[in-house]
């Protein structure tokens, strides 16, 4: 019938001998930097959106949180002298520009996205809802959420934490430039043990820089896996979805 809005065309259905149907990655503003020093390489991002095409065409729903350290780290900022609440709300407006430089290269593959934010902003991006939000993974959209929890003092390791709880994410993916959690710095420490799975236990004990522990306490209260990996690899996020050992697993027990 002619002036109706046709209908949006379904998500593929998942594929089968796929483990996690519903991830959140994690990615840090520094992802972003490829070889730059400052700011977003549209080629990286393009790397991510490629391997984020991926996971979709095996049917997973990916919502991602982004960092915005980049551009502005209101912690650093704090120690310079700035306002701590000041620093962390330009913080988090840098997450909205790495969100929209994230959009724009996942739509150019071809992806169906919608940017979520946690502070109001609506010529740009939706406000934060999580209903909405679990509707358009269902839907087949990629929802990346911007600006962290909308609250200063919390880093978007938690807004990851939180997110993935609230939306029922099956577990977090923690892109890092290392291929794992290792028990030093294995750029400093050539010699570092890299671990292969972990309890929340051990890493909130052994203080592993890994997510920060309000992170890491909230996905051991809710029982949500985290799988620390390396991004740089172009076929990680795939394999992590397929069940593949990839990177570290921290989970609630040793053989979760």
């Amino acid at each position: 019938m002619s002036g109706t809005t046709p209908a949006p065309a379904s998500a593929p259905a998942v594929t089968d001998g796929v483990r996690y149907r519903r991830i959140l990655l994690k990615l840090s503003g520094e992802a972003l930097l490829g070889e730059r020093q400052y700011g977003v390489d549209p080629a990286f991002c393009t790397f991510i959106a490629r391997q984020v095409g991926q996971v979709r065409r095996l049917g997973v729903e990916v919502a991602i949180v982004v960092g915005g350290g980049n551009i502005f780290r209101g912690l650093a900022a704090a120690a310079r002298g700035m306002d701590r609440a000041t620093g962390d709300y330009i913080g988090m407006l840098a997450t909205v520009m790495n969100g929209l430089a994230l959009q724009d290269a996942l739509e150019k593959e071809g992806l169906q996205t919608r940017v979520m934010t946690a502070i109001a902003m609506n010529e740009i991006a939706e406000p934060y809802i999580r209903r909405r939000a679990v509707r358009h993974l269902e839907k087949g959209r990629v929802v990346i959420f911007v600006a962290g929890t909308g609250n200063p003092y919390f880093t978007t390791d938690t807004a990851a934490a939180l997110r993935a709880v609230e939306i029922g994410a099956d577990v977090i993916l923690k892109a890092t430039k290392v291929d794992g959690i290792y028990d030093a710095d294995p750029l400093e420490h050539p010699e570092a043990r890299r671990y292969g799975r972990l309890t929340f236990v051990e890493v909130l004990a052994r203080r592993l820089k890994v997510l920060d522990s309000t992170a890491v306490s909230l996905c051991m209260e809710n029982d949500l896996p985290i799988i620390v990996f390396e991004l740089d690899q172009p076929d990680n996020i795939r394999r992590v979805a397929l069940g593949e050992p990839v990177g570290t697993l921290v989970t609630g027990s040793e053989t979760g």
